[in-house]
């Protein structure tokens, strides 16, 4: 069913673009035979707008992977760098909520680790809605932010690093089988909103996929129970985005993404001070309103990967200003 409502969304505008387009230019042949300005000016800002929604459904099918239109989990970790990271965590947190809220996507909050001071020590996100993980497909690697530090009385400039890691939520047709004597299951006390009962018992599930060392963690549920069930779903997630990777050949450069977050790994640049600039180090896309992009203004970006991803060349995307 969501394959087919896909689908009909697709046909559907393609044929309401074929329709405006014939009204627009209707309207301007009208205009020319009564020399009617007002007719022919509007009939032109038809056209722009059949332009734009063109060019708008055009980026979507860059979405047309294998696992694209799947929901999808997103997970925040801070780099070295004590409370400066985990500050700067929060705030990627915070993007992405916000994005996704753009989006009119339903987002969850699966695991949440308070930072030492301020900020996060880890977070995993769910986004729930179509094609959730085909846009957020492109975020996994290292974000690094420059600023002034609130946290030095010195007001100092200072680097700091975070690593985002996308996977999508696998549905009931994708059979992932995992030997369970292959993984390690630890409990532990939750953390933040939740009441009392969350805050003091062993609820949150770790699950560790030892031949890979990919580990997992949910705290969403009061029930240890449904926690752990939440976790197996996020770790048969986790191995069929790995092996996503592998028939796209990619598997090398993201493993290497997500070695060191820190120099020389990072694929996007977050500059507030001493100048403000937000740039894609991977596709050119810049903006110079680093407030916005921290407020969910990432279509540009995510658009500009997509096609990078797809195609393999830089594609021309506005600039947020």
């Amino acid at each position: 069913m969501r394959e087919r409502t896909s689908l009909e969304e697709q046909i559907d505008g393609i044929l309401k673009l074929e329709r405006d387009l014939d009204d627009a230019l209707t309207f301007i042949e009208l205009g020319e035979m009564e020399d009617d300005a007002a007719s022919i000016s509007e009939g032109e800002a038809g056209i722009k707008a059949v332009e734009i929604e063109a060019a708008r459904r055009q980026v979507e099918t860059l979405l047309s992977g294998e696992a694209d239109m799947l929901d999808t989990y997103l997970e925040i970790h801070p780099g070295a760098g004590g409370t400066e990271s985990q500050d700067w965590a929060e705030m990627l947190l915070r993007m992405y909520r916000r994005w996704g809220e753009r989006r009119k996507l339903k987002v969850e909050t699966l695991e949440y680790q308070d930072g030492d001071t301020a900020g996060i020590k880890s977070a995993t996100l769910q986004f729930k809605g179509h094609n959730a993980y085909g846009w957020l497909k492109t975020e996994s690697g290292v974000h690094r932010l420059v600023r002034i530090s609130p946290f030095d009385s010195n007001a100092r400039r200072q680097t700091s690093f975070a690593s985002v890691w996308v996977y999508p939520v696998v549905d009931d047709r994708i059979v992932i089988e995992i030997n369970e004597s292959d993984c390690r299951i630890d409990t532990y006390r939750a953390q933040g909103a939740g009441g009392q009962h969350i805050n003091t018992t062993d609820s949150a599930v770790r699950i560790t996929h030892i031949p890979s060392g990919i580990a997992v963690s949910c705290q969403q549920e009061r029930s240890q129970h449904k926690n752990k069930a939440k976790a197996w779903d996020m770790l048969r997630a986790r191995l069929y985005e790995v092996e996503l990777k592998k028939r796209e050949d990619k598997a090398n450069a993201e493993q290497a993404s997500k070695t060191d977050i820190g120099w020389g790994h990072q694929i996007r640049s977050y500059v507030l001070q001493p100048y403000q600039l937000v740039k894609d180090l991977r596709t050119g896309v810049s903006s110079t309103a680093p407030s916005e992009v921290l407020d969910g203004a990432l279509d540009p970006f995510l658009e500009a990967s997509l096609a990078q991803r797809v195609y393999g060349t830089e594609v021309e995307v506005e600039d947020i200003d």
